[in-house]
């Protein structure tokens, strides 16, 4: 099945194929993001017999900010399903410090893929799509192989050649923009509202809590922006490039901000 992007289902979260890894693996510090405490591979208070999360549709309202904005891009049920044959976490020999350990390799694989499919979706990017192909087959196939492989897989050097092929598809998507270079740029609380900011590279940008009401967005590179309560009320998105749900997912934005058919859904805590 695909979705507009591009990219396959297998590349979308579904908890209800999931052991709920991402309840047990993960650390929360209480924070504004989480309510209490929980370390590296305990299970949270609020996860089920059925691995389900008890306070799912409350967990904004109860202080668990921080999980509504997590997204394994589909690696939690490959882990459950394929690489692990549907063995619960619960039942496993180690207790299931495998599956935890190698949710973070198999969710940036996936994250990887992710990326190449809107690559591949992007007409401007059409010189690049041989090779956008090549290394997605190839990312693909590593993330079917056993638990040992995967946790011998040197990720970073994986990461690196799938880099310079988006770093390429962005320079031919924006080509002809007013954008400017703001990669890893320190933009946390800048006053950014209306800008024309179209092309722009914010590639690991920091836009934390900027104001970009009404800015102009459009073919914005934002691969690895934090968009953490960035104000994007308003704000036309239309073909912001490498754009995820959780990033969308932590911003503030309204029925006035405008998204392309192929962007991730409008979060419904948006109003």
């Amino acid at each position: 099945m695909k979705t507009p992007t591009g990219e396959t289902s297998e590349l979308r979260a579904d908890c209800g194929d999931c052991f709920g890894l991402c309840c047990v693996a993960l650390a929360f510090t209480r924070s504004a993001d989480f309510a209490a405490d929980k370390a590296a591979g305990e299970p949270c208070g609020h996860l089920g017999g059925d691995h389900r999360c008890g306070i799912h549709r409350e967990l904004r309202g109860r202080g668990y900010r921080g999980c509504t904005v997590y997204d394994c891009f589909g690696a939690g049920q490959k882990l459950s399903r394929i690489t692990f044959g549907g063995q619960d976490w619960r039942d496993a020999a180690d207790g299931g410090r495998s599956m935890f350990a190698l949710l973070p390799v198999v969710r940036q694989l996936h994250e990887l893929l992710r990326y190449l499919a809107e690559t591949l979706a992007l007409a401007a990017a059409r010189p690049v799509h041989a090779a956008a192909e090549a290394a997605a087959a190839r990312i693909s196939g590593l993330t079917l192989g056993t638990p040992e492989a995967l946790l011998a897989l040197d990720v970073a050097a994986e990461r690196a050649p799938v880099n310079e092929i988006l770093l390429r598809a962005s320079a031919l998507a924006r080509a002809g923009t007013p954008g400017r270079d703001r990669r890893g740029a320190d933009l946390i609380g800048r006053g950014l509202r209306g800008a024309d900011l179209r092309g722009t590279d914010f590639r690991g940008a920091y836009l934390i809590a900027a104001d970009l009401r009404r800015a102009d967005l459009r073919l914005a590179d934002l691969i690895g922006a934090d968009l953490r309560d960035a104000d994007l009320r308003g704000a036309d998105l239309r073909g912001a490039l490498f754009l995820t749900p959780p990033q969308l997912t932590a911003a503030r934005g309204d029925s006035t901000t405008l998204l392309s058919p192929t962007a991730p859904p409008r979060p419904p805590h948006w109003p």
